[in-house]
This record gives C-alpha cells, structure tokens and sequence, in this order.
C-alpha cells in the first residue's frame, strides 16, 4: 500500500516521502525489490516552495498530505527536477486543485513540460473520452537557464535557494536545487537509492551502499561521464546533507557517496572501447531500453556515449560517431513516424559513420512501429552490419526483456573487448605473458566444479563456477567468484537465493558442455533439463554429485568479478561414493 508520510528536516523545511514497499515499473533500477521512496521537500512562506514532486503513482495520498501544509488557495512555486509522464500526471492534478500554482523547471525540463501537458489520447485526432477530467491549462513557467537563486520562507526569516540544470541523456529536464542555512542539496536522481524507509536519515555510511551501487549501475554508469561532470560541479557547492529523490538523505558519508560515484565509474574512463548510444524517448520506455542496454555494454567494461537527441548538439554527436566501435540507434513511434532529432541523428550517422561500424537499432511502439523500421532500412541499405536483431518492444518493457536487452548489450561490449584483445595481457598488476611463473604459480589453485543456477521470480540463470571456497563454519558459508559481465550476476544481491551443484568426477563433461555454450540473450539456460527445485525455488541438477542451496549476504567488488558470500541454508549429497570434479589449470590468466 502506497502512503506519504511527513518527516521534519528542519526549521521550516518538512520532507514528504512516498514509501511503497512494492516496486512500482518494471525497470531494472527497481529490480532488487526493495520498494521505492519518493522524496518532496516543502518550505513554507506568502509563497510556498515544493521541490521535486512525486509522480502520479502517489498522487492521491501526496495531495492529502501536502493539503494539510499548503492550503489550495495558496499561491504554491514547484520546482521541477525532473520531468516524465508520470510526473506531469501529479502536476496536472495539483493544476486542478492548486489555482495559483507555478513551475519551475530548466530549458529541457519546459520543453518537456509543454510537450508531455497534454495526453497522448487528448492530442489532435484523438476522441477524447466522454468521461474524461477536463484539462487544466498548464501554469505559468519559469524557465531556469543558468544558476538562479530566489528567497523562500517567510518574509523575517527567509532562506536562499539556488538552483540550476543538471542535464543527463536519461534526465535532460534535471535540476538541482541548494540552500545555504543548512547547506541540504535536494539532488534528485543523484545518490537515489530505491528503498522503502521511514528513517530520514542514514545510520550509517554503508547501510544502503549496495542500493546506491545497484541504482548507479543500472542507471548512471551508461553515462558515467555526463555523470562525472556534474560530480565535478558539485565539488564548488557548499553542503552538509544530501537530500536525494529517493531513499534516505545522507549527511555522514556523503563525501565517501562523491568518491564512490568517480570510482565506480573508473572502468568507463581507462575503456578504449566505446558505445555510443543514440536515443529519443516521449514517455520513458524507449529510454529504458537504452538504460538497460548501456548497462550491458558498461558491464563488459566498454565506454557508453549516452545521448539523447532531442538536446545534443550536432559537433558532440559527430563526436560520439567518430570515437566509438559501435552504433546503437534507438526510437520511439509518434504518429507512424520518426522523431524529428532522431531522424537529424540518422542523417548524421550515415553521412559520419564508417560503413564497417556495427549498428543495433532498437524502441518501443504503442501500435506499428513505423520509426523502428525505418531506422533498420536505412542502415540495412547502406551496408551497416548489425550487431543484434532489432529490437521492437510494445509499450513499456517488462523485466525478461530488459534483461533480455541487457544481455544483447553485454555480448556487444566482450564481442567488441576479444577484437582488441592482445596476445599479452596485463592481470592483477601482474606484467606478464600468460606463461610467466607467477600466473603459472596462480593457475594451480584448484577449485571444485560446480553449476551456479538462479532464478528469482520470472528470470533465471546459470554459470559454470570453479572459484568456489567454504568460507566460515558458523553458521556454516561458502564464496564464490562472478565476473562482472555475467548475465547470473543481476540474481546474486543480497537476499537472493541461489543454488551451487556440485559436479561429480567422470559426469562432469556432459553439464558442463550444456552451460558453456554460448547462449543467446535472454534464452532458457534450462531448456532440455531434467531439473527438481531446492526450497526456495532454485534449479537443481539431477546429474549432480551434491548442492547446495545458498542466500547471498554479502558482496565485495574484486577488481573484475564480484566476490558473493552466502550462508548455506538447505543441501543433500546425491552421490555418496562420488568424487568432486575439479579444475586444472596451466595458467592464472584464464578459468
């Protein structure tokens, strides 16, 4: 159940959280299932200051609690930081209700604004319904261009408040908000974490370390340095508290949350591979497809140029174009047409690009797909190969496709890492061929053979595991290593359930051939099995000489694997005569 609750910050200063313990879209930021909050913040005065409003998913119970700070009759300034269909549904009801209302937004933020105010099923040729609300006009815009600082509160002890855009591709309409009594920045989409907490604050700095890790992965990596930039902008502003969009605000650890932002974008900055990804998006879906692409290409540890054509300007897209291996193009359907900026992208891109560049073409359509296809035909006839079939998505993806699309992205980034590949590499720190000593010294560290399997909810996955150690008696837990670009790896957070089958000396060869195949994104790794189910659900070999049914409790980032650390809470030994296969290696550099 959906409710907001009201949470004083400070003198004047009240935040209104939105807390649902279900996750509320099926997007991948939300996909640990932890819930969501939504964080507004309200200053009272002759004028009173909201800053970022929820979305409509709150609507009802945001208005009743707002109704009992601000009258309707008061005049009311919204800041806007961050526009999307959801958001404008709230704002079309409080312009109902709320006569005297304004918004504040940024450039991008008003375009969008003017663009999403009326409804798809309202614009030009469509029947409106004939029980349909009437429309409210959409109220007067500031437009915030550049650093503005305005007095909120009342009149004998007003604060000053500074805002100024922060545009992304996912978030062109961003802005920032900043006042110095207490020195709170109301960050919006950075440092967001989805959880659902009553707790206004953080206890401590790493209690949600692993949502914010999560949240950054699936939304801020593929465009990890538009990221960087606003970081770095950051840096100048005097604060004391975070106060993010979603989640608890931070004021203990919010310098530790800066540095974790560069160093968790570090790979994208050493990557001399690169991605640009080329979108447009009316109402989100078409940009959780690039989203969860990026993710993807990110994670096979290749730079994503994330940009949204509707406000990039032609040098950076040329740009992106000239320095990148790869192509992704993706759009939504408008009219049985193609967006305007993502048709001036596609003029760029066959008039800039090399004819051998890969190119994936992917969106989201309500009825026909025209832009989609147009979009392949044009690329097809020019003679781009294409990295991955195109992808057509109707309305909005659910969670198997957008795994499905991330997969499609992480076999893109190791396609594009074994063409680089040199013959010597460097390991650890470790400069050497793959014959030195010391990497052969490494490689006879032994691991027994096992098949990881997941499934949580409607996705599932496996791996062949070899880096696998008991790791504590009491209560009784084992480790085991997951590269970073394994599609299993989205299954193993904490909490997660998952299942370890112990393979059997001499009947190793048979499961092993089945999960070392190359899978296509999103296909069964289970097709063909004969499998049984641990307690919780997790797929079980029949041919196993033992498992193992395991929570994941914590994970510690290892250079380019995940170390999962789990308590063992179910197991049976299948065989009892049976020997554990193991893994002989020659070599530190390779499984």
């Amino acid at each position: 159940m959906r409710r907001v609750i009201t949470l004083p910050v400070a003198d004047q200063l009240l935040c209104l959280r939105g807390l649902s313990p279900e996750r509320l879209r099926f997007e991948m930021e939300y996909g640990l299932e932890r819930g969501t909050s939504a964080n507004s913040f309200f200053i009272p005065g002759p004028e009173a200051t909201l800053i970022h409003p929820p979305g409509e998913s709150f609507r009802e119970p945001f208005l009743e609690a707002l109704k009992q700070h601000c009258p309707l009759e008061h005049p009311l300034a919204v800041v806007v930081g961050h526009v999307n269909p959801n958001r404008v549904g709230l704002l079309r009801h409080m312009g109902t209700v709320y006569p005297r209302l304004r918004l504040l937004a940024s450039s991008a933020g008003v375009k969008l604004l003017q663009d999403l105010w009326t409804p798809p099923q309202r614009q030009v040729g469509s029947a409106p319904s004939a029980d349909a609300d009437p429309l409210p006009p959409l109220p007067p815009l500031r437009v915030i261009r550049a650093e503005h600082q305005m007095s909120v509160g009342e009149p004998d002890d007003h604060w000053q408040l500074r805002l100024w855009p922060a545009p992304t591709p996912r978030w062109p309409g961003g802005l920032l908000a900043h006042e110095d009594r207490y020195g709170i920045l109301f960050s919006g989409k950075f440092f967001a974490a989805h959880v659902c907490t009553e707790d206004l604050e953080e206890s401590h700095g790493v209690l949600h370390e692993e949502d914010r890790r999560f949240y950054y992965d699936c939304l801020m990596a593929p465009m990890a340095q538009q990221v960087d930039n606003v970081v770095d902008r950051l840096e100048e502003v005097s604060i004391q508290i975070l106060a993010p969009g979603h989640g608890p605000m931070i004021s203990q650890s919010w310098r530790s949350l800066f540095n974790d932002y560069r160093r968790w974008g570090e790979g994208q900055r050493r990557s001399t591979l690169s991605v640009a990804l080329l979108f447009a998006s009316a109402y989100g879906n078409t940009a959780a497809l690039a989203a969860a692409l990026g993710q993807g290409v990110a994670k096979a540890g290749v730079r994503v140029q994330s940009m949204n054509c509707e406000f990039s300007d032609a040098d950076a897209l040329r740009q992106a174009i000239h320095g990148s291996q790869a192509l992704l193009i993706g759009s939504p359907t408008l009219g049985g047409h193609v967006p305007t900026p993502v048709m001036a992208a596609l003029g760029t891109v066959l008039a800039e690009a090399e004819r051998t560049t890969p190119v994936g073409v992917f969106g989201s359509y309500g009825w026909s797909g025209e832009a989609i296809d147009l979009l392949e035909t044009k690329l097809r006839d020019c003679g781009f190969p294409f990295a991955f079939p195109t992808l057509r998505v109707r309305f909005s993806p659910d969670d198997a496709t957008l795994k499905r699309c991330e997969e499609i992205g992480t076999d893109l980034g190791q396609t594009l890492q074994r063409q680089q590949q040199q013959r010597r590499r460097v390991v650890g720190g470790l400069k050497d061929s793959s014959s030195g000593p010391s990497l052969q010294a490494l490689g006879r560290v032994l691991g027994s053979l096992c098949v990881l399997t997941a499934r949580h909810g409607a996705l599932s996955g496996a791996m062949v595991a070899s880096w696998v150690s008991q790791a504590s008696f009491t209560p009784p837990g084992i480790t085991v290593a997951v590269a970073k670009d394994r599609a299993v790896e989205q299954l193993l957070h904490n909490g997660n359930h998952f299942a370890l089958n112990v393979l059997a000396a001499g009947r190793e060869k048979g499961p092993m051939k089945h999960f070392l195949q190359p899978f296509a994104p999103g296909a069964d790794r289970f097709a063909g099995l004969e499998i049984t189910e641990s307690p919780h659900g997790q797929p079980l070999l029949q041919e196993a000489l033992a498992w193992l049914e395991v929570q994941v409790c914590q994970r510690m980032e290892c250079g380019d694997h995940w170390l999962i650390y789990g308590h063992v809470e179910h197991g049976a030994l299948l065989d009892e005569k049976g020997r554990t296969a193991v893994h002989q290696r020659r070599s530190g550099t390779y499984y």
